[in-house]
């Protein structure tokens, strides 16, 4: 008699909340099957840093969930059928079909192109570990002096264009934003941003909204064309289709519309976590797509659905903000202080010191994937109420 949970997606909201539920769960009770393309944890955070070349360290999850109880289940997602609570999958093994009595859906997001015509043919992305070994390649082949233009000024776009201006100062490194440079930083954080991005010799198209993107060069809206050997785009992320495809109630952004618990609004035997989830946070305001947002939905989905399924008390921790850490290269970068609904405060951390929390808020959420089941209460509940666990059914 074990109640069946699936956790799709094993990046960081997904890991966690798999071993956070294996924490708060007994094994005879609960059957915790953890579903993920990849063998290895990828550490989405640092993917310009592996396109420039340095390795990261190989966590597989083989090793990291040993002896938890969390079932390993190496395949890709091809379906979710909410109304028939089931899952489709392909492995090594074939298709398969896998039965819940709960989904946890953290399938996370894909880079965006957002319909600008030649991005999908012409642009790299940084969103996945196969993008960015695919932009390693083409790097390493850049001769020096050709251009690299970086398409998006967010997060993403400030760490991609610093991590390449400093790794290859041989190249020729150009940012396109469709606004101002760090234009949401406070006046500190925008100074030092604009400090790094002169000294690194980085030129800024500001105000420039690119429109489209040819072999070899971008066109912004004001007709300008800009060369660029190599481009890459970082304008923003796009749920996973597979949540599109559900019948799950989403957001107008296609992420799925969840309660402050994080279980879907139409389906109360799925929880959304992280990139894919739309909830509000303080004021009202989604959550952002981010590290930031996905760990916390994760802790808060995880206790949840354990306090349902042990008959505790439910979770009611505010899911918020504090900083913005933005690694400029790895010497440099900013600690934007935010409110909880995420708008810069006047104090900012910046240099090295700032470089240096990054690097530890980076290696602090990989340890906590990496040690699923540690820090955590090691008293498990009983369910109330276990069902009785059926074989998955083969579709192939």
């Amino acid at each position: 008699m074990q109640h069946r949970i699936i956790v799709l997606g094993a990046g960081y909201a997904g890991a966690v909340a798999a071993g956070r539920l294996a924490k708060r769960l007994r094994r005879e009770d609960a059957v915790i099957t953890l579903v993920n393309a990849e063998p290895d944890f990828v550490e989405r955070v640092r993917m310009h840093e592996l396109a420039v070349g340095r390795p990261l360290r190989p966590r597989p999850f083989s090793e990291m969930f040993a002896g938890t109880g969390v079932v390993l289940k190496i395949a890709k997602v091809t379906g979710v059928d909410a109304d028939r609570k089931t899952v489709a999958v392909t492995g090594t093994g074939g298709a398969e079909e896998l039965v819940y009595d709960t989904l946890v859906y953290a399938l996370g997001s894909g880079w965006n192109g957002q319909g600008v015509p030649g991005t999908a043919e012409h642009a790299y992305e940084i969103a996945s570990r196969p993008g960015a070994l695919r932009l390693r390649e083409r790097l390493a082949g850049l001769d020096a002096g050709e251009r690299v233009v970086v398409v998006g000024g967010g997060l993403t776009g400030l760490e991609a264009a610093t991590e390449f201006a400093e790794a290859r100062p041989d190249l020729d490194i150009a940012l396109a934003a469709s606004g101002g440079l760090g234009d949401w930083l406070s006046p500190k954080g925008r100074g030092h941003l604009r400090k790094v991005f002169g000294k690194l010799g980085i030129t800024v198209h500001e105000n420039a909204t690119v429109t489209g993107v040819g072999p070899d060069h971008v066109v912004t809206a004001d007709g300008t064309s800009v060369p660029a050997a190599v481009t890459v785009w970082t304008t923003g992320f796009t749920v996973d289709p597979i949540a599109r495809a559900t019948t799950l109630k989403a957001g107008g952004t296609g992420r799925i519309v969840v309660d402050a618990t994080m279980r879907s609004l139409s389906h109360p035997d799925v929880y959304v976590i992280g990139d894919a989830a739309e909830v509000a946070g303080p004021g009202g305001k989604p959550l952002r797509m981010s590290c930031a947002s996905g760990i916390p939905t994760a802790w808060q989905a995880a206790d949840a659905l354990a306090a349902r399924l042990t008959g505790g008390k439910l979770p009611n921790a505010p899911l918020r903000y504090f900083n913005q850490c933005v690694s400029l290269g790895r010497k440099e970068g900013v600690i934007q202080y935010v409110t909880a609904d995420d708008r810069a405060k006047r104090a900012a951390l910046t240099g090295r010191l700032a470089a240096v929390y990054k690097e530890l808020v980076c290696k602090g959420a990989a340890w906590g994937v990496a040690n699923p089941t540690l820090g955590l209460p090691s008293r498990r509940r009983r369910v109330v109420g276990a069902t009785t666990a059926a074989p998955s059914r083969s579709a192939a």
